[in-house]
Protein backbone atom coordinates (compact mmCIF):
# COMPACT_ATOMS: atom_id res chain seq x y z
CA UNK A 1 0.00 0.00 0.00
CA UNK A 2 1.37 3.24 -1.39
CA UNK A 3 1.89 5.60 2.18
CA UNK A 4 4.32 8.25 1.01
CA UNK A 5 6.26 9.45 -2.70
CA UNK A 6 9.38 11.24 -2.16
CA UNK A 7 11.07 12.98 -4.56
CA UNK A 8 14.67 13.15 -3.81
CA UNK A 9 17.90 13.36 -6.37
CA UNK A 10 15.57 13.16 -9.72
CA UNK A 11 14.28 10.03 -8.80
CA UNK A 12 10.79 9.10 -7.21
CA UNK A 13 10.54 6.57 -4.26
CA UNK A 14 7.49 5.07 -3.27
CA UNK A 15 7.42 4.55 0.25
CA UNK A 16 4.70 1.62 2.27
CA UNK A 17 3.00 2.08 5.86
CA UNK A 18 6.11 1.26 7.49
CA UNK A 19 8.13 3.73 5.80
CA UNK A 20 9.89 0.84 3.92
CA UNK A 21 10.50 1.77 0.29
CA UNK A 22 8.24 0.07 -2.22
CA UNK A 23 10.02 0.93 -5.98
CA UNK A 24 12.12 3.59 -7.33
CA UNK A 25 12.42 5.16 -10.89
CA UNK A 26 13.81 8.37 -12.41
CA UNK A 27 12.18 11.25 -13.04
CA UNK A 28 12.39 11.51 -16.90
CA UNK A 29 11.18 8.12 -16.93
CA UNK A 30 7.84 8.73 -15.27
CA UNK A 31 7.14 12.29 -15.73
CA UNK A 32 5.40 14.96 -13.68
CA UNK A 33 4.00 13.73 -10.14
CA UNK A 34 -0.04 14.68 -10.43
CA UNK A 35 -0.95 12.77 -7.62
CA UNK A 36 -1.93 9.34 -5.67
CA UNK A 37 -3.46 7.30 -3.62
CA UNK A 38 -3.06 3.73 -1.52
CA UNK A 39 -2.95 1.93 -4.57
CA UNK A 40 -1.78 3.44 -8.06
CA UNK A 41 -0.06 6.73 -9.01
CA UNK A 42 -0.66 9.06 -11.78
CA UNK A 43 2.39 10.97 -13.66
CA UNK A 44 1.92 13.10 -17.06
CA UNK A 45 4.50 13.13 -19.42
CA UNK A 46 4.39 14.22 -22.97
CA UNK A 47 0.69 15.06 -22.37
CA UNK A 48 -0.14 11.62 -21.58
CA UNK A 49 -1.54 10.77 -18.27
CA UNK A 50 0.46 7.45 -17.32
CA UNK A 51 -1.37 5.34 -14.11
CA UNK A 52 1.32 3.06 -12.33
CA UNK A 53 0.72 0.54 -9.38
CA UNK A 54 2.50 0.38 -6.14
CA UNK A 55 5.58 -1.04 -7.67
CA UNK A 56 5.94 1.60 -10.68
CA UNK A 57 4.36 -0.71 -12.89
CA UNK A 58 2.20 0.94 -15.67
CA UNK A 59 -1.39 0.15 -15.45
CA UNK A 60 -2.68 2.33 -18.35
CA UNK A 61 -2.03 5.43 -20.24
CA UNK A 62 -4.18 7.87 -22.44
CA UNK A 63 -3.66 11.42 -24.27
CA UNK A 64 -4.35 14.75 -21.58
CA UNK A 65 -6.67 15.90 -25.29
CA UNK A 66 -9.30 12.51 -24.23
CA UNK A 67 -9.26 13.19 -20.28
CA UNK A 68 -8.71 16.76 -19.93
CA UNK A 69 -7.34 18.31 -16.48
CA UNK A 70 -6.21 16.46 -13.80
CA UNK A 71 -8.50 17.67 -10.88
CA UNK A 72 -8.14 15.05 -8.25
CA UNK A 73 -7.53 11.40 -6.83
CA UNK A 74 -9.08 9.28 -4.31
CA UNK A 75 -9.74 5.75 -3.45
CA UNK A 76 -9.84 3.75 -6.36
CA UNK A 77 -10.71 6.61 -8.61
CA UNK A 78 -9.37 10.14 -10.93
CA UNK A 79 -11.30 12.93 -11.89
CA UNK A 80 -10.58 14.87 -14.53
CA UNK A 81 -12.12 18.51 -15.95
CA UNK A 82 -13.21 18.45 -19.51
CA UNK A 83 -15.75 20.61 -21.64
CA UNK A 84 -17.26 21.99 -18.14
CA UNK A 85 -17.80 18.13 -17.29
CA UNK A 86 -16.34 16.28 -14.06
CA UNK A 87 -15.56 13.14 -15.08
CA UNK A 88 -14.56 10.55 -12.89
CA UNK A 89 -12.17 7.48 -14.06
CA UNK A 90 -10.97 4.02 -12.68
CA UNK A 91 -7.17 2.93 -12.76
CA UNK A 92 -7.74 1.54 -16.07
CA UNK A 93 -9.18 5.06 -17.18
CA UNK A 94 -12.79 3.52 -18.11
CA UNK A 95 -15.47 6.37 -17.31
CA UNK A 96 -17.03 5.18 -13.67
CA UNK A 97 -19.64 8.45 -14.14
CA UNK A 98 -19.64 12.33 -15.22
CA UNK A 99 -21.88 15.53 -14.21
CA UNK A 100 -21.45 19.38 -15.13
CA UNK A 101 -18.67 21.35 -12.92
Amino acid sequence: MISDIIYRNRMFYVMNENGKEISHEFENSLGELMGFTGTMILFRRNRMYYMYDDRLKEIAHEFENSLGEFRSMAGNSVNFRRNRMIYTYDSRFREISHRFE
